[in-house]
């Protein structure tokens, strides 16, 4: 059972339509959520839970108003023998990845601070949303460390040279920059920041299942996305989604179809 996380679902549509419903996965280990080997495992078991599930359309992510997550557990750190760290490597790096993973869209609805590995989980979403007050940054470089998941993320959003200038310095980034940078993608009133994340992720909530996981697919496999994007192109021709859009499309123009998700 999870300590530190909860996955709860949405009612799919709050204006009484059909489709699939959004989940929030909460991170909840106060007060400043700091991200431990527990915590991150117990995220990335619950994304996978998500992923499984047919009935939910996205996933958003989400600390609570105060903070996000305000870095790396350094107590925990501090502590683990360089053998251990060895062995742990890989694993807590894919847990840190695991939004990129599921098939659905996921976005980060960041309040407070977002840093560490915090950050890093959210670099893997497909969205991030901020407050207008937040902090954000990998500040590991201080501690003697570096991220463990984020640079490769982060290189790809921002660009090399401002991604060195994040890592090496451990510098905060302020929401303003953030925006410019690319770092995220929408920077609202700090009240509205769960909802403005909901409100995005609702949109898929009647589109079609297959195809977003096919694009989200192509976007993760990098350099060898012309190759995946020819296989996942060629396997929507065997989907329910892909007949049903076509004909609506040629019937009654774009924005008509109403989606299974099959």
């Amino acid at each position: 059972m999870a300590e530190f996380v909860s996955l709860s679902r949405l009612e799919p549509d709050l204006t009484g339509g059909s489709g699939r419903c959004v989940a929030v996965l909460r991170i909840d280990r106060p007060p400043l959520n700091l991200f431990g080997t527990q915590l991150i495992r117990e995220i990335a078991a619950a994304a996978e839970a998500c992923g499984a599930d047919s009935g939910i359309a996205a996933l958003v992510v989400y600390g609570d108003e105060r903070v996000f997550c305000a870095g790396d557990d350094l107590a925990e750190l501090a502590a683990l023998p360089a053998e251990q760290a060895t062995v742990m490597a890989a694993d807590l790096q894919t847990a840190l990845g695991c939004l990129a993973r599921i098939p659905q869209p996921t976005v980060a609805a960041i309040s407070g601070y977002a840093l560490g590995a915090g950050l890093e989980l959210a670099l893997g979403a497909d969205r991030r949303i901020i407050g207008d007050n937040v902090k954000l940054g990998l500040p590991q470089i201080g501690t003697g460390m570096i991220p463990l998941a984020g640079i490769r993320r982060l290189s790809l959003l921002v660009g090399p040279g401002a991604a060195k200038d994040l890592v090496f310095t451990g510098r905060f980034v302020e929401p303003e920059e953030a925006a410019r940078l690319g770092l995220v993608d929408q920077v609202v009133a700090p009240d509205d920041v769960l909802d403005s994340a909901i409100a995005w992720a609702r949109q898929f909530s009647t589109g079609p299942a297959r195809a977003l996981a096919a694009a989200k697919a192509v976007f993760e496999a990098g350099p060898h996305g012309h190759e995946r994007a020819r296989t996942e192109w060629a396997q929507l021709f065997d989907t329910a989604d892909q007949r049903l859009g076509t004909r609506s499309y040629l019937r009654d123009g774009p924005g008509f179809a109403e989606f299974t998700g099959a």
